[in-house]
């Protein structure tokens, strides 16, 4: 089984890859309607400029109809750079530009978030010390596996609502 799903790994991986680099993104398109220019213009014995201006309406879904495959090699070959843009390349720019867009104000920034950790470690030390001169032990701090690690003890089906449970409590 492992076997079977690591093609599949490896599409998502090279997937991850391209959309959070702008400049794979930018790259891989211009190296497609290159190559389905040429492409095209060995099919449809067209010139190379005629061939990338039909790649890149192609590419872009506008389809003025100035220039149309003729032979079933050309329209292969349109249908497979009109699925790989309107499927693929579109969604992965789409994708990243709007994740750039998307900022959560609320979020902590690393530096805060290390400000915060000192801040409990200097809390705990005071209240150790605080609890040694009225002779209180203060109990040390408790691991627990998150709620749904595998081995947690949770059945499979209960996992996933332990979980939300514990999400919208905070």
């Amino acid at each position: 089984m492992e076997l079977l799903l690591l093609p599949f790994r490896w599409i998502y991986r090279g997937l991850v890859w391209f959309a959070n680099s702008p400049r794979t993104l930018i790259t891989s398109y211009l190296l497609m309607i290159v190559v389905a220019g040429v492409l095209y213009s060995h099919a449809e014995h067209k010139s190379a400029a005629d061939s990338v201006w039909w790649a890149v309406v192609t590419a872009s879904t506008v389809g003025y109809g100035d220039i149309s495959p003729t032979s079933w090699q050309g329209r292969t070959l349109a249908a497979l750079l009109i699925s790989t843009m309107v499927l693929l390349v579109i969604p992965l720019i789409t994708a990243h530009f709007a994740s750039r867009l998307i900022v959560d104000d609320d979020a902590f920034e690393h530096a805060e978030q290390e400000e915060l950790k000192a801040d409990v470690r200097r809390m705990r030390a005071l209240l150790e010390e605080l609890a040694a001169r009225q002779g209180i032990e203060v109990p040390g701090p408790e691991r627990r596996e998150p709620l749904n690690a595998p081995g947690s003890g949770a059945p499979l089906w209960g996992r996933s609502a332990r979980s939300n449970r514990r999400r919208r409590r905070r």
